[in-house]
């Protein structure tokens, strides 16, 4: 392949240079253009396209333009320096994605005061101008691709961003690896992502596709997602810290047997923006069909803070919110610990309708789908049962309210005042920080909440701290969503 370079004089809107072509054995294709980088005079502009088949270096001073579909191939990384700026191009054919491949690594390490954007390139950004970013690792996952490179344990990432050499294929096939790593994502922002490159098929902001234990993903701020903000199909990589700020669709997705954990959520909607497929803080299912298939999906959630549309039970908001903050279904058998819904029309969906007989309320009740230490707070309906074909005469939602409270589960059905959040239905000035006398405040010499099994066999990357949701009313863990974020 060829590495062309123009260089375009800062002051013309010309190209009056004449322009170089250097035979190489990558594959990148690179356009620079002087002038107009972030970093003031030094700064340049420089256009990604194309599979990049070599190591690569973003340097902060520079502004970087993704140009259609960019892949990162061939087992090599492509660092960026904190403070960066990633601006994904927003019209047409050239409408931007990046694409981590199997074997290769993204090592973004912003910092919280210089923090990794990737962004649109529109003097007017608006939600699903460009595609996000996908990264593809070699873990487990319970699909199979049958087309070209695929096979048992591979999937095709969704959205029509594969191409004919199988750069959008992930999974670890019969032998695949949970200890692999696709690099790092920490103090990051990804804003207005989401394009539909076939109809209905949107990319999400963040999608993980098989991607394994030993990457990092910690802080990561997702903004005006177009469709899901951070999407998780199998794979066992483990999160903290993660911002989904005004989503479209849904906030935190799981399908296809992700294992992995997360811990320390924020999630932030707009009572005006939603879409039609309904919109909700989780949504899970083992795969699209339902069935019995392993790796079972049992990620694991713990200390959430999920703020819906209806800051009081009389707001309407748009018609598009149908759906709960959380819906399980479909043979998942997620588990969601110490979090706090607020202002959802529902709270917690169990759905039996699309999976085996009675598989939901089966998990739940041999804790296997746990959920506990979940204070749910000015939702119309605390508890939603969709029942299927199998299931049993005796589950309803009455009988799953009553679960949902015994003590032993330490679960809270509360109104807006009296979870005593400080503001965080203010979308001009929000606070999303507890009164330090909240009930949201555990005793610490009461502090029970971690003692799950689940949880325990989860430690220490899942931390015992003493308040519900992602962030404690004082102390370190009251500042962790401020400085590196834009609201």
């Amino acid at each position: 392949m060829k590495k062309k370079i123009f260089f375009l004089a800062a002051f013309s809107a010309l190209l009056i240079a004449g322009c170089r072509k250097i035979e190489t054995d990558g594959e990148k294709e690179v356009i620079i253009v002087p002038g107009g980088g972030n970093g003031g005079g030094g700064g340049i502009t420089i256009t990604l396209q194309g599979r990049i088949n070599a190591d690569t270096i973003l340097r902060k001073e520079n502004t970087y333009i993704l140009k259609d579909k960019v892949y990162l191939v061939g087992n090599h990384t492509m660092t960026i320096e904190p403070g960066t700026t990633i601006k994904g191009a927003y019209s047409g054919s050239d409408v931007a994605v990046l694409v981590i491949s199997r074997g290769s690594k993204i090592v973004a390490n912003g910092t919280v005061d210089a923090p990794i954007v990737f962004t649109s390139n529109s003097p007017t950004p608006k939600s699903g101008d460009w595609g996000g970013i996908v990264i593809c690792g070699k873990a487990n996952i319970n699909t199979t691709f049958t087309g070209t490179g695929g096979g048992p344990g591979t999937l095709e990432v969704e959205g029509g961003i594969n191409n004919g050499n199988g750069d959008a294929i992930a999974g670890g096939g019969t032998t695949p690896d949970d200890n692999d790593s696709s690099g790092v994502l920490k103090y990051v922002r990804i804003e207005y992502a989401g394009y539909a490159f076939q109809p209905d098929k949107e990319v999400n902001s963040l999608t993980m596709a098989a991607v394994g234990r030993k990457t990092v993903i910690d802080h990561v701020q997702v903004s005006y997602a177009k469709d899901d903000a951070f999407e998780w199909f199998g794979g066992t990589v483990n999160c903290k810290y993660l911002i989904a700020y005004k989503t479209q669709d849904d906030d935190f997705d799981t399908d296809n047997g992700f294992s992995g954990s997360v811990q320390f959520g924020l999630i932030i909607r707009d009572s005006l923006i939603a879409d039609v497929s309904k919109s909700e803080a989780f949504e899970s299912d083992n795969n699209s069909g339902g069935t019995v298939v392993l790796p079972q999906t049992k990620a694991v959630f713990c200390n959430v803070s999920a703020f819906g549309p209806l800051a009081t039970l009389n707001n309407i908001g748009s018609t598009n919110y149908l759906g709960s903050a959380a819906q399980i279904r479909r043979y998942s058998s997620i588990s969601i610990f110490n979090t706090a819904i607020v202002g959802w029309g529902s709270g917690i969906e169990l759905n039996d309708k699309d999976g085996p007989a009675g598989s939901t309320e089966n998990f739940l009740t041999a804790k296997t789908l746990q959920l506990s230490g979940i204070f749910i707070a000015g939702c119309r309906k605390p508890i939603n049962f969709v029942s299927g074909s199998g299931s049993a005469a005796s589950t309803t939602e009455a009988s799953l309210t009553a679960e949902f409270n015994l003590a032993a589960k330490k679960n809270r059905i509360l109104t807006v005042d009296e979870i005593r959040y400080t503001r965080p239905f203010d979308y001009v000035n929000p606070d999303f920080v507890p009164f330090g006398n909240s009930p949201l405040v555990i005793p610490t010499a009461s502090n029970t909440y971690f003692d799950d099994p689940i949880l325990t066999a989860r430690q220490p990357f899942i931390e015992k701290v003493d308040f519900i949701g992602a962030i404690a009313p004082s102390g370190a863990y009251a500042n962790w969503h401020k400085g590196w974020t834009r609201y």
